[in-house]
């Protein structure tokens, strides 16, 4: 499965991306907790070359909490900063902050011992469309400044935002890969809503999902279907799904659309409890 992303607006916030990193002191990278590895930008090495990052783990109520604690420490193992928060509430953004302070502390070290003040610290928010860059601005700088919205590609131009005394940020349309041959990769983005639904078939995402949760989270799915135990076979699966939610066609047949609608919904909705779809012990088999 191989994608093609790369609309004229994206290719354009490349090149502005480029043209500003010589503005800012620091990158923010936003990537959606519950996907962390696919959600994150493969391009963005080349891009941003030495400049420093931290790792924003947005929509972490989402996410699986011994997940998200396992993703941080390996960012740091990595040598990156990274905090967790939800920016729809407002919760731990205070670490956004702090995180930009720690990792600029030396620079602003040098400039005091050379008489110098500090300036505000000058940050760049990127991620891939719908990880939450625009709620999350808005709840840092405390009013409705950027536009926001539940689908891929709201934010469409590039502009500076004063957060407080201590921090400006800019902010930039989203940049998604030209192409990502990662058929996981490609589920997981579209299980989570990133990428537009009819990029893939349904029944294709919902069997992804359900082959997913049955691996790594059975007694969740056990729990949202109430039973004991699990049809061990994807299809069969769906289907006693359909059965279990009155979904059938005219032909009084399990109605295999309508169950994948629904399994994609209740699970983007974490109807089924919250969950972590990237694992970082999984990195070397996404990489092969």
């Amino acid at each position: 499965m191989t994608i093609q992303w790369f609309p004229g607006h994206m290719a354009k916030a490349r090149r502005e991306v480029t043209e500003k990193l010589k503005l800012v002191d620091v990158i923010f990278e936003l990537v959606d907790a519950r996907i962390p590895y696919s959600s994150s930008n493969p391009m963005l090495e080349e891009i941003i070359h030495q400049k420093k990052r931290i790792i924003i783990l947005n929509k972490a109520d989402t996410a699986d909490d011994k997940r998200t604690s396992e993703w941080i420490d390996y960012f740091q193992s990595k040598g990156l900063k990274a905090v967790a928060v939800n920016s729809w509430q407002g919760k731990n953004m205070h670490a956004i902050e702090r995180a930009a302070n720690e990792v600029m502390a030396e620079k602003f070290a040098r400039l005091r011992e050379r008489g110098m003040k500090p300036r505000a610290i000058r940050a760049m928010i990127l991620g891939i469309p719908n990880v939450g860059k625009s709620t999350l601005i808005n709840r840092l700088a405390h009013k409705n400044i950027a536009k926001t919205g539940n689908k891929p590609g709201v934010t469409k131009s590039q502009q500076w935002i004063k957060v407080g005394k201590t921090l400006e940020l800019l902010d930039t349309p989203g940049i998604l890969w030209p192409k990502f041959e990662d058929q996981s990769v490609g589920f997981k983005l579209a299980l989570t809503g990133a990428i537009k639904d009819d990029l893939l078939h349904m029944e294709d995402i919902a069997s992804f999902g359900l082959q997913f949760i049955q691996e790594n989270y059975p007694e969740a799915l056990k729990k949202w279907l109430k039973v004991a135990d699990l049809p061990s076979d994807i299809t069969t699966l769906l289907a006693f799904i359909a059965e279990k939610r009155s979904l059938f066609d005219r032909y009084h047949e399990p109605d295999y659309g309508r169950a994948a609608e629904l399994m994609v919904r209740e699970i983007r909705q974490q109807k089924l409890g919250k969950m972590t779809f990237d694992f970082p012990e999984h990195l070397g088999e996404e990489n092969g």
